[in-house]
């Protein structure tokens, strides 16, 4: 091979140098273009049945299918085991017997911050509670219970009426941790009063405990309590004399205002669903 045939060989070819050539899209080579269908938009009034039944909040979705297929849920009166199937949200959809309801349970934790009013309309203008959780959910969630406008912890917002009706009910006694901070001193014959109950509005309030802060004046003190009636913790100290200055709710059922800053909101977590949920 003479020297020409060589630098032949190691001759570039292309503008951009090399041993390849780019691909031309010049005088008819350009790729051809598929015909892509759009995809129809989904109907937002139909629901797949097994995440109705799931959002419903009787199952996974994946337990849903199997459910389905053994023939568990009707629509409009007749079993459904096609997988896949929608339904309107105008169908009436049962599992076992009972009537479903599709819109998903949410639950959201607030670490209350102090002068937000607990309601969803203030015709005085005042902050409230729900624009703190405003973009959590586009269901509409509300507090199960109330914090005074000037009283700061947990509050629990949810859209499942049937938790709430449940926390709410004086018969449960929901279990409540306060840091309170008094007008005055607390006296330990006082502090003994209501150790071992105290009568308001002529039923005895019992504590679970009630100590002093560790390191603080003894205007501060801890108390947990179970009672559901209304304002009872301000209640208890004003039978005694006292008025409550600040009150911070710590503690509501089992769950706690760790890595929860003031203002605050976070989702409960299926655990923490299911705790509550046991309450009976």
């Amino acid at each position: 091979m003479n020297r020409d045939d060589s630098s032949r060989e190691k001759k570039s070819s292309g503008r951009q140098g090399g041993n390849f050539k780019k691909k031309s899209y010049a005088r008819g080579n350009a790729p051809i273009k598929k015909n892509v269908t759009p995809s129809k938009p989904s109907d937002p009034n139909s629901i797949r049945l097994n995440k109705y039944v799931a959002n419903s909040g009787v199952c996974s979705r994946r337990d849903a299918d199997i459910y389905i297929a053994a023939g568990n849920v009707t629509v409009n009166g007749k079993p459904i085991i096609e997988m896949g199937y929608k339904v309107k949200l105008t169908d009436e959809v049962k599992f076992d017997g009972q009537l479903l309801n599709p819109v998903k349970k949410e639950y959201v934790l607030l670490n209350k911050p102090k002068d937000f009013v607990t309601t969803i309309r203030d015709e005085k203008g005042r902050r409230h509670v729900s624009g703190l959780i405003s973009s959590a959910s586009k269901s509409k969630l509300l507090p199960v219970d109330k914090l005074e406008k000037e009283h700061t912890g947990l509050l629990l917002f949810t859209n499942d009426g049937s938790m709430t009706k449940t926390l709410k009910s004086p018969i449960n006694g929901m279990r409540k941790i306060y840091h309170l901070v008094l007008d005055l001193e607390l006296r330990s014959a006082d502090l003994k009063k209501i150790q071992e109950g105290v009568i308001v509005d002529e039923k005895v309030v019992r504590v679970q405990d009630i100590s002093f802060i560790a390191d603080a004046p003894k205007r501060e003190v801890g108390i947990e309590i179970f009672s559901s009636r209304s304002k009872i913790v301000e209640r208890l100290f004003e039978t005694l004399g006292y008025k409550v200055q600040k009150s911070d709710r710590v503690v509501y059922g089992g769950l706690t205002k760790k890595d929860l800053p003031r203002g605050h909101w976070r989702y409960l977590t299926a655990q923490e669903v299911i705790n509550l949920k046991m309450i009976k």
